[in-house]
């Protein structure tokens, strides 16, 4: 059980959480709030962020001078940087191998044009999810050799493509790798393997999405140009490097990294680069989702990443790619409008499979560790997808499996302090997977139909183990309590100061205490729209709110029928623009009884 206080008492509200007050230490927030100027519950924000005194002034500007290492720090970036300017000055041709998904077809995205600000033309390739799967193959890396490709970078994928990069080696073709998946001690075969999550990694950076990485390469890459005298002999300009922020920012969010450090300094940097509407695969996919304002992370995330993840997901592999590198924009427009039709499919395919999984959990029951469901007729595409809803809606870890052909691709998600990437690749050694590897939050895996129920137990038995060490119980934290009256677009506009905002450094929640309820609706098909106002009387009017597929849990039914008492409520703040005028709107993520629950 974790030992943070338990906010307004709420040991279990209606979407069975546990309310906790980040803030660990309140005179660390008073102090911050003094010493920035600033008020008291943003000093609240920022030390429940882990900010002390003397970090406070670049935390609120996170620029890259701040935090941008020295590329060398990290493991093998001075050998790929020494082999991608040999294979330039040799001439040799170059390919980039990506994955299908937004990291990485931004890391793709980014050494292209890169590699295209040199003259040089960069090959991109992008597997098919269905008939190749996730990472580099072998028959497609022999087809490279065959075209004549000497050298390729592969980006957000092949630290554990052991079989795949022997074959390709045996057949005389270098590969660097650039990748941010859990890695062995044992390293592919590769000229360089660049990977913060290498167990011999040095950097202290933490966990960088594979774009970051890849931006990383063409730093180190640049600097060797110079230093070689490339740029002089051949007659070119260094290139502007932050130029392709925008991408780095968008492959960062949507691969939901931690936006602490340098991570966060690429993101906030990004965004603004993103703003000024210069990369036309951006400027056209932007208009196709109807976003009309100043992008941030939640266009990023939810708008922006799915289109160019549904290329992928269920259309064409390399759209993605070939929308962040094109610079035409009437072909730009041309893909971002397929795209999005691709997203609207991908959203219907997902609906079908979600409630035939949630059905499914529902007849056999969750296991102690983990979350199961699995099908023949599963569209892989959207597996992702449903296993993190499923996680939502089950409070544990999530593994969907499609099945064709006596082989299921599977896709699992998992909740904080169990480390999923770990349990996979435990997995995978312990001979159950075809192939899998991911990340603490995130995996993805190949398994033989007939092995499927052990490898359930084997994952299901190691993270109830691990659920139990923690004493794990779903719980939402809580940065503190607010009046309706005080939802404010001043006090937005200051914590915007402390964003961007993903995993590491979480968008800001708070609770507003023993508040009514009023003129609650249905809309759309199940989210709840209301009001909230002080339940005492205190005056300060009411606040919008709505609370999105809130009919999914017991949150939907106890707004709509409050009967007039008081709930504590918890959500986020976020800007209306309705009606082309600016307010504040709460975005109602849970609620508890005010007797009884808090």
């Amino acid at each position: 059980m974790s030992e943070r206080g338990c906010f307004l008492n709420v040991e279990r509200s209606l979407t069975g959480k546990r309310w906790e007050e980040r803030l660990a230490d309140s005179r660390q927030a008073l102090a911050l709030s003094q010493q920035l100027g600033l008020p008291e519950i943003i000093g609240r924000v920022l030390a429940a962020r882990g900010v002390d005194q003397d970090d406070a002034a670049r935390f609120l500007n996170p620029t890259l001078r701040a935090y941008l290492p020295d590329p060398s720090a990290f493991q093998d970036m001075d050998r790929a940087a020494a082999r991608l300017l040999r294979a330039i000055e040799g001439g040799e041709k170059i390919a980039v191998f990506g994955d299908y998904d937004v990291d990485g077809a931004t890391s793709s995205a980014v050494l292209a044009r890169f590699f295209a600000a040199l003259g040089i033309e960069l090959q991109i390739y992008i597997p098919d999810r269905l008939s190749e799967g996730y990472g580099p193959n072998a028959p497609a890396l022999k087809r490279l050799k065959a075209a004549g490709v000497d050298l390729v970078i592969t980006v957000d994928c092949g630290i554990t493509a052991f079989d795949a990069l022997a074959e390709a080696a045996a057949a005389g073709l270098e590969v660097i790798v650039v990748d941010h998946h859990a890695a062995e001690p044992r390293l592919p075969a590769a000229a360089a393997v660049v990977n913060t999550n290498r167990l011999d990694d040095v950097s202290g950076q933490g966990p960088l999405a594979a774009v970051g990485g890849a931006f990383l390469v063409t730093v180190a890459l640049n600097r060797a140009l110079r230093d070689a005298g490339w740029y002089t002999r051949n007659g070119r300009r260094e290139p502007d490097l932050l130029q392709w922020l925008d991408l780095v920012a968008l492959g960062t969010v949507c691969d939901v990294v931690p936006l602490t450090g340098l991570n966060r300094a690429l993101v906030a940097q990004g965004l603004k680069v993103m703003a000024a509407r210069r990369n036309a695969g951006l400027v056209a996919l932007s208009d196709v989702s109807r976003i009309d304002e100043k992008p941030g992370t939640y266009h990023a995330g939810f708008l922006l990443g799915p289109r160019v993840n549904a290329g992928g997901r269920v259309g064409e592999a390399p759209l993605g790619a070939r929308l962040l590198t094109c610079d035409d924009p009437g072909e730009a427009s041309e893909i971002a409008a397929r795209l999005d039709g691709y997203n609207a499919e991908r959203k219907q395919i997902e609906l079908q499979v979600l409630d035939q999984a949630i059905r499914q959990v529902e007849e056999t029951g969750p296991g102690r560790g983990l979350v199961v469901a699995a099908s023949e007729g599963w569209h892989a595409g959207v597996i992702g997808i449903v296993a993190s809803r499923l996680k939502e809606r089950f409070n544990r870890p999530a593994l969907v499996v499609a099945l064709e052909g006596g082989v299921g691709k599977g896709s699992a998600r998992s909740v904080p302090g169990v480390d999923l990437g770990a349990a996979v690749i435990a997995a995978r050694q312990e001979g159950l997977l075809i192939n899998g590897g991911g990340h603490p939050m995130a995996a993805g895996l190949t398994v033989a139909q007939e092995h499927l129920n052990e490898l359930t137990a084997f994952l299901d038995a190691r993270l109830a183990r691990r659920l139990a060490e923690i004493d794990y119980q779903p719980s939402l934290g809580i940065d503190g309590a607010l009046k309706p009256r005080g939802a404010t677009l001043e006090l937005l506009a200051d914590l915007e100061r402390c964003g961007p905002f993903g995993v590491g450094n979480v968008q800001p929640r708070f609770a507003l205490p023993a508040v009514r309820v009023s003129k609650a609706s249905v809309v759309g098909e199940n989210h709840v729209r209301c009001f909230l106002g002080d339940a005492k009387g205190s005056g300060g009017g009411s606040l919008k709110a709505i609370a999105f597929r809130a009919l999914d849990s017991d949150l939907g039914p106890a707004l709509l029928q409050t009967a007039g008492l008081p709930l504590h409520v918890a959500g986020r703040l976020q800007i209306d623009r309705w009606g082309g005028r600016e307010g504040v709107q709460f975005i109602i993520e849970d609620a508890a009884p005010v007797s009884g629950g808090g």
